[in-house]
């Protein structure tokens, strides 16, 4: 098992824990001085204000904050320590709303999404709904982190899920320094499992994805490079293919925006999100195709709006209550963390979104 790094930053009782704070923050300093645009100055200048949704694609639904690992630019701030559980009675509430819905897309995060004790029932109700690309977003230790997980690749193949997982470099070092000690090793594990399974070698319809994250308070490199590059490491020293890698930018908010001011590097990457705005990415950004649903059943533009406690600018707020033409004619809500979805070539869940 990985050694954790650190806590919460719940369980420490840290300011930024206070999701309102954190909105303070991203709202003051050098936006409210007028030193740089706020993102809502931006886009209108880009004549993209408001920013709305297109067609809902993907629902994201976060069956809890629980996770065997605590990495250093988490932005749900998940760990052990995190209690928050989607119960059975609001995952059915979910499956009502899967069963009926118009998006092709059903993606299962957390924390840890296999670590909710009703995941496996989930899945396989779910599974039944006839959604086209079923997501599962896995740190891949869980897979090694206890017996009871070992046949979760075996579960995934037998319900054709698509395993997207964290993965930030084909190094030991890079990787263990953002996710903990240790993880390097079995994440590796994980992947040679799911390779076995048929997970993302050539030809194979296991679709196996990894995501990228960058170490420090920089923008990702080119995704494709890359990809390339990360093909080559994994192949020529584990014998690990996969199909996809994501490249997706870290939002100040969170354990990142915590190591932000604490490294005093806030300031200077906010300019460096500002400088690469690229309004070419705004038509793409995930709020604009995406409900991201939480683990107490309330509705978000984005997993990243759910951290920040923003709640979708519509009369329906919950679960229970969900009208998909109502969410459909909305404003999308946005702050300045924004930026980090649309610098550069874009970022959103599934990597960049410019070509």
């Amino acid at each position: 098992m990985a050694k954790l790094k650190q806590q919460s930053l719940q369980k420490r009782d840290a300011e930024l824990a206070n999701a309102k704070h954190q909105v303070e923050i991203l709202s003051n300093g050098i936006f409210a001085n007028g030193e740089l645009p706020t993102f809502a100055q931006k886009i209108k200048e880009t004549n993209q204000l408001p920013l709305r949704p297109n067609k809902l694609e993907i629902l994201q639904i976060n069956v809890g904050y629980m996770c065997n690992q605590v990495c250093e630019h988490c932005h749900v701030d998940a760990g052990p320590d995190r209690k928050e559980i989607m119960t059975w009675e609001t995952m059915e509430q979910c499956l009502e709303v899967i069963r009926n819905t118009k998006a092709h897309t059903l993606d299962l995060t957390g924390g840890a999404p296999e670590m909710n004790p009703h995941f496996r029932r989930f899945v396989e109700e779910a599974s039944k709904a006839g959604i086209k690309d079923f997501i599962v977003r896995s740190n891949l230790t869980i897979i090694r982190a206890n017996k009871k997980h070992y046949d979760l690749p075996d579960f995934f193949k037998k319900h054709n899920i698509h395993v997207v997982s964290s993965m930030p470099h084909w190094t030991r070092g890079k990787t263990d320094k953002q996710r903990g000690e240790g993880v390097f090793d079995l994440s590796i594990k994980a992947l040679q499992e799911l390779n076995v399974r048929g997970y993302g070698m050539p030809g194979s319809g296991l679709r196996l994805d990894l995501v990228y994250n960058p170490n420090g308070a920089y923008l990702p490199g080119d995704q494709a490079s890359m990809e390339k590059e990360m093909k080559a490491a994994l192949l020529e020293d584990f014998d690990i293919q996969f199909h996809s890698l994501f490249a997706i930018t870290n939002l100040p908010i969170a354990r990142f925006l915590d190591y932000l001011i604490a490294s005093e590097n806030y300031e200077d990457y906010m300019y460096q999100l500002v400088e690469a705005y690229n309004p070419a990415a705004v038509e793409n950004v995930m709020c604009t195709n995406t409900i991201s649903i939480s683990w107490d059943g309330y509705l978000f533009d984005c997993d990243f709006n759910q951290m920040l406690k923003l709640p979708v600018a519509s009369k329906v707020k919950h679960i229970n209550e969900y009208n998909e033409d109502l969410l459909n004619d909305r404003n999308i809500m946005i702050s300045q963390h924004c930026y980090g979805c649309t610098a550069g070539a874009g970022s959103s869940c599934q990597g960049t979104v410019t070509a």
